[in-house]
């Protein structure tokens, strides 16, 4: 074996082990790992090297709280009842919830959710630094593509480090921006573009599903007979929800001591 594949062999383990966590243990995460997340977002890929994030690193309680009580007054209640127009069985794994409507919503808005994390990571971008690259980029409606794409690299790479460090960390994605800035005193020019939780996984571990390399890899040129219709699509989204299920459903409950 070589050098080289062992370094994969590593990259791979962590890639694999790696699994959203949305409760987390009282513990404190020790700084000097905070410090080697946050330097893992700093190496990221940006367009022409732009480097269009900054991070804030909330510990604070109080702060936490008012940050994951805005996400809740904003996401849960409209979430929940968007959800409520899918069937059952195709409704996002955290909504699946048994029992009439009112205690499905009960039991939904009680849930702590990342909201225990020690530390958060607020991942916020200034869109002026991707006049750095080609400008020939902002001319096809896309103009924040450079922007979003750096900001997903740098959140990635924490989010790696992070498993790579024993700690667990989620993906939370911010839809309406404007109250975590009010709370943080983020300019409104800049974006903020996600939270990322941060601490020691209060979960069980499950191994994660991932489609074979057959179903999604193509040859020289896109294989028609890997293309799903419609029906199929919906199919597949039928068959990801009741394998996922019981991993999703596991990130909420507490690890066995």
């Amino acid at each position: 074996m070589t050098e080289s594949t062992r370094e994969y062999d590593v990259l791979l383990e962590i890639l694999t082990n790696r699994m959203s966590v949305r409760r987390f243990k009282p513990d404190p995460v020790p700084d000097d790992h905070i410090e080697r997340i946050l330097e893992a977002g700093r190496w990221a890929m940006s367009g022409a090297n732009s480097q269009p994030w900054e991070f804030i690193v909330v510990k604070d309680p109080e702060t936490r709280q008012r940050l994951y009580q805005a996400y809740r007054d904003i996401n849960s209640e409209y979430i929940f009842w968007m959800e409520q127009m899918r069937v059952p069985e195709m409704r996002h794994p955290s909504y699946q919830i048994p029992g009439e409507v009112a205690q499905q919503l009960e039991q939904a808005s009680q849930r702590k959710g990342w909201g225990d994390a020690p530390v958060l990571i607020c991942v916020v971008g200034d869109g002026r630094k991707q006049w750095g690259t080609v400008m020939g980029a902002m001319t096809f409606g896309r103009d924040m593509t450079h922007l979003t794409d750096g900001l997903a690299n740098a959140s990635q790479n924490m989010q790696l480090a992070a498993a790579a460090l024993g700690l667990g960390a989620q993906w939370v994605t911010i839809h309406v921006q404007e109250p975590f800035k009010r709370i943080l005193g983020v300019p409104d020019l800049l974006t903020f573009y996600l939270i990322i939780p941060i601490g020691y996984p209060a979960v069980e571990r499950r191994p994660g599903y991932r489609r074979e390399l057959r179903e999604l890899v193509h040859n020289n040129k896109y294989d028609m007979n890997k293309y799903l219709s419609n029906a199929d699509a919906i199919e597949y989204i039928r068959q990801l929800r009741q394998r996922t299920l019981p991993k999703y459903a596991s990130s909420y409950r507490a690890a066995r001591p």
